[in-house]
């Protein structure tokens, strides 16, 4: 980086995070050995992908096994930035000073983790090198939420089940036992959902969310017609595709009615198909096409115009529409660089789109969507470096900008509008 990027980004570092989307679990945020950061879906289906057989990742096989047969395609993968992510890990929490994390050393760097992660106070060490402040979860309908800090873990009301498979036993027996309510009808799974979004409120949640698939279209279903088809849905029997994807529409839109009632954001993470490839490894099935596009989405925003959704998008090619809609909608904003468009090269392309065309207050600039809080702060990193260089080239010298309303930008992505939009104040 050059000298000006370099001062804009040693500043975004000093603010504090929020990050607003992760899969970590506030009951154990942190990991307890290497083989936790290494089975990391990125790392299992990169590897897989450079020729490392599916088996040697089996959830039964011995941790140490697992952890020595990934060291030794990690070569293959180190040009990746996803690879520099656990360098970064290694280099800043535990005393690594290597080159690269390999078969020859994999040992060593092993006992040095577990014994900084041994340590009683490893989660605080984790947050305070990484100026984490609060961190979002992925929480299903029916998890406990109690036994953490609600002030530093904020919970998040994940409907997917909810929505796609209530007609799975399981599924609906979870939601009558968490909701109280015997489901059998439009009137008493409202009910049953009002009873979730009470819980999930009472115990701080901040917002709910979902991924889409990109054949999803929402718009209103009638309980009289909805109605008839959900007793078949719940009863099991064959059905219609319509039948199963109106149904599908009428629980999404029930959803969203009551993040307006309670006066919840609804993120939406659009474009994802389930299972792509077949024999992939855990994480590593799911692919996004170019079928989707907002417009299926337009009736939507129209319908609540006081729901804020921040929306996520798989398809790059979708992130000039995604801008485009909250260049115009209130109530739309760009979140995050999703999955697939996690890497610098995509997010310098769709911030630069995005900075440049939409209000700096609608603008939720990166989310982690970590599962083991080591990878919050690298992959903030990432980001922050991209964003320094975007602001360096962009604001400072393309427009003469201050290098301090410059970082006052940054502070809008990284923090304030995180704050604004899910806690409702400003910093």
């Amino acid at each position: 980086m050059d000298k000006l990027t370099t001062t804009l980004y040693d500043e975004l570092r000093r603010i504090p995070l929020i990050d607003p989307h992760t899969h970590v679990n506030a009951l154990d945020p942190a990991s307890h050995r290497l083989d936790d950061l290494l089975g990391y879906h990125y790392y299992t289906e990169l590897a897989h992908s450079a020729g490392m057989d599916k088996a040697l990742l089996d959830p039964a096989l011995p941790s140490q096994q697992r952890m020595r047969s990934l060291a030794d395609h990690l070569p293959l993968i180190e040009n990746t930035l996803q690879y520099s992510w656990l360098l970064e890990i290694a280099r800043t929490l535990l005393g690594f000073d290597g080159e690269r994390i390999d078969a020859g050393n994999v040992e060593d760097v092993s006992a040095a983790a577990s014994a900084c992660m041994a340590e009683r106070d490893w989660e605080e060490q984790v947050l305070r090198a990484g100026n984490i402040e609060k961190v979002f979860l992925t929480n299903e309908f029916d998890d406990a939420l109690t036994g953490f800090d609600a002030g530093r873990y904020v919970p998040c009301l994940r409907t997917d089940s909810l929505v796609f498979r209530l007609n799975d036993t399981e599924v609906m027996a979870r939601l009558n036992k968490s909701s109280g309510v015997q489901v059998g009808d439009t009137g008493s799974l409202r009910r049953a959902i009002a009873a979730l979004f009470e819980r999930f409120v009472k115990a701080g949640a901040r917002a709910a969310a979902i991924s889409l698939p990109p054949s999803f279209q929402p718009f209103p279903e009638r309980d009289e017609s909805a109605g008839p088809m959900l007793a078949k849905f719940l009863d099991g029997q064959e059905m219609t595709s319509y039948e199963v994807r109106s149904v599908h529409r009428f629980i999404f839109w029930t959803v969203a009615e009551f993040c307006r009632d309670y006066r919840l954001p609804f993120d939406l993470m659009i474009g994802v198909n389930r299972g792509v490839y077949e024999d992939g490894v855990p994480g590593g099935t799911d692919l996004f096409n170019h079928l989707t596009s907002l417009h299926q989405y337009q009736r939507l925003f129209n319908a609540f115009p006081t729901v804020t959704f921040p929306v996520s998008v798989l398809d790059g090619g979708q992130n000039q529409e995604l801008a485009s809609y909250a260049w115009i909608f209130p109530n739309v904003v760009t979140s995050g660089h999703w999955w697939y468009a996690n890497i610098a090269p995509t997010i310098d392309r769709d911030l630069r789109q995005r900075i440049n065309a939409v209000a700096r207050t609608k603008q939720i600039g990166y989310y982690s969507d970590a599962y083991k809080l080591e990878f919050i702060a690298p992959k903030f990193n990432m980001y922050r470096r991209v964003l320094a260089a975007v602001l360096a080239d962009d604001f400072v010298i393309a427009r003469g900008w201050s290098e301090e309303k410059a970082v006052e930008l940054g502070y809008d992505l990284l923090r304030r509008n995180v704050e604004r939009i899910f806690f409702g104040r400003e910093s």
